[in-house]
């Protein structure tokens, strides 16, 4: 597992649907070490930080090997690293073997991943697609947040080296599929709203849907 790319960028405004929006979801591969921060990397930004960044969401990972599966999308568009809006773009680490809570060494940086990618519609304004929202989440190909626990620095080429796992966690592609209702298993909600790395709005979402399911 190592890390192929690392991308940043600051919110810019651009035009969309005839309305000025501003948006951070455009991010670059940079070379050298990067500063990695309680709640984002250095030289990096969001621009609505009501649904975007924070503690829980300071580092976006998304696979590489996913690129192959979206370029067909997008004939005659070069897609870099970063076109996601990912900060890492990783190679080894797949949203069905990765768990929510795993620990992983990257640099000098210490992350643990707490929760999927549910993608809003910059994403669409990102490739000029408004509709690419749904084949985005439709695909489960949505790449996950890292929190990070300690500070440190990180650089391209730099190993991704596994320092706990959470033997009770679910998979990011389990979480995912719990939270769009197409995985109904009562036993996995439970485990779900357990899980203390996980957001509490999610965990707050799983019993919800245990509560009714047991209804």
């Amino acid at each position: 597992m190592n890390l192929i790319s690392v991308n940043v960028g600051l919110p810019r405004e651009v035009v969309w649907k005839g309305k000025m929006v501003t948006t951070g979801i455009f991010k670059a591969p940079v070379e050298g070490r990067i500063a990695v921060r309680r709640h984002n990397l250095d030289g990096d930004g969001q621009a609505d930080l009501t649904v975007h960044g924070g503690e829980a969401k300071a580092v976006y990972a998304y696979p590489s090997e996913h690129y192959s599966y979206w370029r067909p999308e997008f004939p005659g568009m070069d897609l870099l690293w970063g076109s996601f809006g990912e900060n890492l773009t990783t190679q080894g680490l797949l949203e069905d073997a990765v768990r929510i809570g795993d620990r992983f060494r990257i640099g000098s940086a210490e992350l643990v991943v707490t929760q999927p990618r549910l993608p809003c519609f910059k994403l669409g304004l990102r490739f000029s697609r408004a509709e690419f929202v749904k084949p985005f989440l439709a695909s489960r190909r949505t790449g996950f947040y890292f929190a990070v626990l300690r500070e440190g620095e990180i650089g391209a080429g730099d190993n991704v080296e596994p320092m706990g796992r959470d033997t009770a966690g679910l998979t990011v592609t389990e979480i995912l599929r719990l939270h769009l209702g197409d995985l109904k298993d009562a036993e996995r909600l439970r485990r779900a709203a357990q899980l203390e790395t996980l957001p509490q709005s999610w965990r707050d979402h799983f019993l919800k849907l245990l509560a009714s399911a047991q209804s």
